[in-house]
């Protein structure tokens, strides 16, 4: 029987649903939670003496741990404690069960990507900084709250764009948003605005398609994305009915470069966002060696 493969991510995803579903038709078995599930739906046993052993179990299955091949963190949610908890006692046992179901987790040897290299990778200038180690060349870049900075940063570059450091959904109260990548009428950027917190600008690039890179284990998956919109083409995301995508070899130079980035980054699987620039006739499928690229 094949070892399990443990996957944790929130209750709605998409893509982990078809990585279960592949799994699944070839016979791998699939034990899925997700943290929000704890304490109330997950109860977790486990002994930390001289042999890490124990169990993780839903009301519908459960997994030894002497069972799991690999693990899987995808994208899950925060621990939800009973309702019956006043605000401290909830805060207190929320923390106990990141340090206690998060640290049993993170002790398991069977990564694809381990949470800590995620979430170390997840801050962009950690990304620049392993994008320069790799051997890349980036776009100009500045991380500010200093609205002088902004303008000064505009005057030397050009046409600048706008992109959330965080990821692109905004949650509130009666619902969520999403921050694509925006240009910048740098007229209209005001002082206040600016030093709220801290913000990424980048030098706009007219591009001619962007490229979704994925390295898995050194082994590099690419497809060439063309969008029929504005919107589209300054960020895919945000309008997927215009796009277009097709399935494109990954040139060597690209590959070396990528799959030394991940390496850096401490990971098996990373995605990345690459382009073309349109203007200066270079990117990842041109003869020079600078790309200009979103690390993000």
């Amino acid at each position: 029987m094949s070892r399990v493969v443990v996957v944790v991510t929130e209750q709605v995803d998409v893509t982990a649903d078809h990585v279960v579903l592949v799994l699944e038709e070839r016979g791998v078995p699939v034990f899925r939670f997700d943290t929000a599930e704890f304490p109330q739906a997950l109860t977790m046993s486990v002994r930390l003496d001289q042999n890490q052993s124990g169990i993780l179990r839903t009301p519908a299955r459960e997994v030894s741990f002497d069972d799991v091949g690999a693990v899987y963190w995808r994208r899950p949610s925060i621990y939800q404690l009973p309702s019956t908890l006043n605000a401290d006692d909830a805060a207190w046992a929320t923390r106990e069960a990141r340090f206690g179901v998060g640290g049993v987790l993170a002790a398991m040897p069977a990564w694809l990507n381990h949470p800590t290299c995620i979430a170390q990778a997840e801050y962009k200038p950690v990304q620049f900084a392993a994008a320069r180690e790799a051997g890349l060349t980036l776009p100009p870049t500045l991380v500010t709250n200093d609205f002088h900075a902004v303008r000064k940063f505009a005057k030397e570059v050009g046409p600048i764009v706008y992109k959330p450091l965080s990821g692109v959904q905004y949650k509130h109260a009666t619902g969520r948003d999403f921050i694509y990548t925006q240009r910048v009428d740098i007229e209209n950027l005001d002082a206040e605005s600016i030093g709220i917190t801290a913000c990424l600008f980048q030098r706009w690039i007219e591009k001619d398609y962007e490229v979704r890179l994925v390295v898995v284990d050194g082994r590099c998956f690419a497809a060439r994305i063309d969008s029929s919109s504005e919107r589209g083409r300054l960020d895919w995301r945000a309008d997927y009915d215009s796009l277009t995508y097709t399935a494109i070899s990954t040139p060597d130079h690209v590959r070396i470069a990528v799959v030394k980035l991940t390496s850096v980054l401490g990971l098996r699987v990373r995605c990345f966002r690459l382009h073309r620039d349109a203007d200066r006739g270079m990117g990842i499928f041109g003869d020079k060696s600078e790309w200009p690229m979103g690390v993000g």
